[in-house]
């Protein structure tokens, strides 16, 4: 069956890094392909730390050396979230436990999935956080998202 709309939420820790940066890539890439009245994309944390800040300065360069815009506010990953959004997409295990803890049951579950399995190219288990590293660390996990962000699109363009 398919769908009418599809709702998306990127997760990381602390949401100002990879999961903003998640939601600018496929609002991107949703907007290059005409679908962005047919997708809503967001992004939170499994942590409260960040609640209302901007996106990490050094992600938002990164981003906008490949043409992205990465905006918005720090929220909090909430149980509520299951009820608005189709994917719920960690960028690793830790989250992936983190919101597994807040599901109500099975059919919330189904609805967690790792970043990576949506990579095409890349074969990495997780999307580790740039935060404490280097510049190196920041194209990677750009890379990593680029390369996973292909293969959700892929998924839902089948969906729509």
């Amino acid at each position: 069956m398919k769908n009418e709309n599809i709702n998306l939420l990127f997760v990381c820790l602390g949401n100002i890094c990879r999961s903003p940066a998640a939601e600018g890539i496929v609002k991107k890439m949703i907007k290059d392909e005409g679908l962005d009245h047919k997708v809503f994309v967001d992004s939170a944390g499994t942590s409260n730390w960040n609640e209302g800040n901007a996106p990490d300065e050094r992600m938002r360069k990164h981003g906008a050396k490949r043409g992205y815009s990465f905006d918005g506010s720090a929220r909090t990953f909430r149980s509520s979230d299951f009820d608005k959004f189709d994917y719920i997409i960690v960028m690793d295990n830790n989250n992936y436990n983190n919101v597994k803890k807040l599901a109500r049951n099975d059919e919330d579950i189904t609805k967690i999935h790792r970043m990576t399995d949506f990579s095409i190219d890349l074969d990495h288990d997780h999307v580790p956080d740039p935060y404490y590293g280097g510049e190196d660390g920041f194209e990677f996990v750009m890379d990593l998202l680029e390369d996973a962000s292909k293969g959700l699109i892929k998924e839902i363009k089948m969906r729509l």
